[in-house]
């Protein structure tokens, strides 16, 4: 009988482990796309600046997310156009922030230095010791990531690192508001028109005519597509199966992965420490993930 039952029970355990990995493989395929379409944007900056990459790839992605989805506008609360102003908002100055600091500081430092916002809402968020211990991990290795090349970093570059990482815990908590007050993606694609629209002015600004240069578009449209529509559509989805704090653990891998697209792309190397660091960095993740998922399983 109880040979039976381990038999009947075992495609229920594997449907719920494959249950509770589906949101971490969302989230480790949008991490790739959006670190590898960072260091594409990291190319396109000479040609535009910080702020008209962001306009691109933020007016871009909004463009397709609003053709694709059309969101409609009707029976909202004004509390449900509260949350989507406010998760625009956090998502106009990740990016702006961010690309900002890309500007001043290598890409590998400015991510380390971003993530640790979503690092702070795990430990302050979770209910579950488990969370802290590798959430303190994570930072273990995200500093040892960054500590070689910190001490000659541009301090106003480390700022807007800093306050991106601020904005990326605000998406990640209005995110999952979005994926529960909105159906399908409906919520995603107006948050990223009111983002676009607040980047637009400070994008023409500084930019200008060079916004319209058809290889400077289509370069914004590649960064758009990859690190816009493609990522914010896989963690929306993700947050509506996985806790908050656990996804902003997973987005401790965010450095491990800009890490390899800046030597992929940009050729930036990798030394012993910094391996060591990743290793740190993917352990706490997997470890992360691992807690997740005895969680989702059927308890005897």
């Amino acid at each position: 009988m109880e040979a039976a039952a381990a038999v009947a029970t075992a495609p229920s355990v594997r449907r719920s482990r494959a249950t509770a990995l589906g949101p971490v493989a969302l989230v480790v395929a949008g991490g790739l796309s959006v670190q590898f379409g960072s260091a594409l944007a990291v190319l396109i900056m000479p040609r535009t600046g910080a702020l008209g990459v962001v306009t691109l790839r933020l007016a871009v992605a909004a463009v397709v997310m609003l053709l694709v989805c059309r969101p409609s506008v009707r029976g909202y609360t004004r509390r449900d156009w509260g949350t989507i102003v406010v998760f625009g908002v956090a998502m106009a100055g990740m990016n702006g922030l961010f690309y900002q600091a890309g500007d001043r500081i290598p890409l590998g430092a400015a991510v380390t230095l971003e993530v640790l916002g979503p690092l702070a809402l795990s430990v302050f968020g979770s209910r579950q010791w488990s969370s802290v211990l590798w959430a303190g991990l994570a930072l273990a290795g995200v500093a040892l990531l960054g500590a070689a090349g910190f001490g000659g970093l541009d301090p106003v570059g480390a700022a807007f690192a800093l306050s991106a990482g601020a904005c990326w815990a605000a998406y990640i908590v209005f995110s999952a508001k979005t994926g529960r007050r909105f159906p399908q993606v409906d919520g995603l694609a107006l948050a990223m028109a009111v983002a676009a629209l607040l980047s637009l002015p400070l994008g023409v600004m500084e930019a200008g005519s060079k916004l319209l240069d058809p290889v400077t578009l289509g370069l914004g449209a590649a960064v758009a597509l990859m690190s816009s529509v493609l990522p914010y559509t896989l963690e929306l989805i993700a947050l509506r199966r996985m806790p908050a704090p656990t996804f902003a653990v997973l987005m401790s891998l965010e450095p491990a992965i800009a890490a390899g697209a800046g030597f992929l792309i940009l050729h930036q190397a990798l030394s012993l420490v910094d391996a060591l660091a990743i290793a740190l960095v993917i352990g706490a993740s997997v470890g992360a993930v691992r807690s997740q998922t005895r969680r989702a399983l059927p308890q005897k």
